[in-house]
């Protein structure tokens, strides 16, 4: 535990530094100074949050668990208020702090997580029936589902989506009752996307990045020339090119074009790797955790950031169609940044519990109703 704990350390420290740097080279024209501060603020927030997260014990996280997820559901709704919410490009996801803007989406991923790992404990071998395995969490997910598609932050709502579906699975929710209602939505889902021409011209530039570089793919065309140019090694620190203007968002969904760029292949892989690497860690902290609670809240807090880097790095390299999610740890924006970092800290307090209790008590839980993913699927 000691070595996961160690590396993940290592992996999120190496992130965060490689983010700095790339975000003050890739805004060096673009009011750097503003812009690379505010970022090293968040970032010190979020250290601060981090080691709080990480000294505390994360079971204390059942007890705000409830009014966490309250909060995080008035805050949905305030933010979609005219004069209380922000709204920018279309989309309403901001409220207006002093000083700064704060994305309520980023607190409710936090929150459903949290709640979704505490609910799916207290309830045990029950998640085998359709009632508590899939109705009664489903409905509560729902809520939160569509208000984040409304504002609309799709991207943000699959995102949330998955994440919570692999813990149901984990928890034990039989895969034949999730599987009506997934097939429902996606249907529902791809009905929608051919009504919003946003959306739907996102995914015709995506398959057919080429033909549409001029107009709506003109983002994505642009990245790949950034990745393209950069070759084994890059063009140098600082040096890149296309973040003069050519690529949009260069700092915050696009920030690992600037990376393939001026650092290169070599670069691009090792950030890949470190990603892949945080994936083994918490899922050795998962499998270690003293309690069924621990384990889903680590779970699905590395499914998170996972799945939020792969799909960044699946848009960027125009594997996947444009979605807006930030790469975790590297791109501009404070919200995520704290979210992400908190999410390391209930990581490595999970992992500082279980070495502290030792796996004697995590034996002896194995075949009780509060703790099983040594018995995943098996409920009756």
């Amino acid at each position: 535990m000691k070595l996961a704990s160690t590396l993940l350390v290592f992996v999120v420290s190496a992130l965060l530094a490689l983010g700095l740097v790339m975000l003050y080279s890739a805004t060096m024209f673009h009011r750097s100074g503003e812009f690379w501060s505010a970022q090293l603020l968040w970032c010190c927030i979020g250290l601060v949050v981090c080691l709080g997260a990480a000294m505390s014990d994360y079971q204390l996280l059942k007890k705000v668990s409830v009014p966490a997820l309250v909060l995080a559901l008035l805050l949905l709704v305030a933010v979609m208020i005219p004069g209380i919410g922000l709204e920018r490009n279309g989309a309403r996801r901001w409220l207006q702090l002093p000083g700064t803007t704060f994305q309520p989406s980023e607190f409710a991923k936090l929150a459903v997580i949290i709640a979704l790992a505490h609910y799916c404990e207290r309830k045990g071998r029950r998640m085998g029936t359709f009632k508590n395995g899939l109705l009664i969490p489903g409905m509560v997910l729902g809520l939160f589902l569509g208000l984040i598609f409304i504002e609309p932050d799709w991207g943000a709502m699959a995102l949330l989506a998955a994440v919570c579906g692999l813990m149901l699975i984990l928890a034990g929710t039989k895969i034949r009752y999730m599987a009506p209602p997934v097939i429902g939505v996606m249907c529902a889902g791809g009905y929608l996307l051919s009504q919003n021409t946003v959306r739907l011209n996102r995914i015709t530039s995506w398959l057919d990045p080429e033909g549409t570089k001029q107009g709506v793919g003109y983002q994505a065309w642009q990245s790949l020339i950034a990745l393209g140019s950069g070759g084994t090694t890059g063009l140098g620190l600082g040096n890149g090119r296309q973040k003069l203007g050519f690529v949009p968002e260069h700092q915050t969904d696009f920030i690992f074009s600037v990376i393939g760029e001026e650092l290169g292949l070599i670069t691009t892989m090792a950030v890949v790797v470190g990603f892949v690497l945080f994936l083994v860690c918490g899922a050795f902290i998962a499998m270690r955790a003293r309690d069924f609670f621990g384990f889903l809240l680590a779970s699905g807090l590395t499914f998170l950031i996972g799945l939020q880097a792969f799909i960044n790095i699946g848009v960027v390299t125009s594997m996947l169609p444009n979605k807006g999610l930030p790469l975790p740890f590297i791109s501009r924006g404070g919200t995520n940044l704290v979210a992400m970092l908190f999410c390391v800290g209930v990581l490595l307090s999970i992992a500082r519990f279980a070495n502290q209790q030792g796996r004697s008590k995590a034996d002896k839980l194995k075949d009780s109703d509060s703790y099983s993913p040594f018995r995943v699927g098996t409920q009756p």
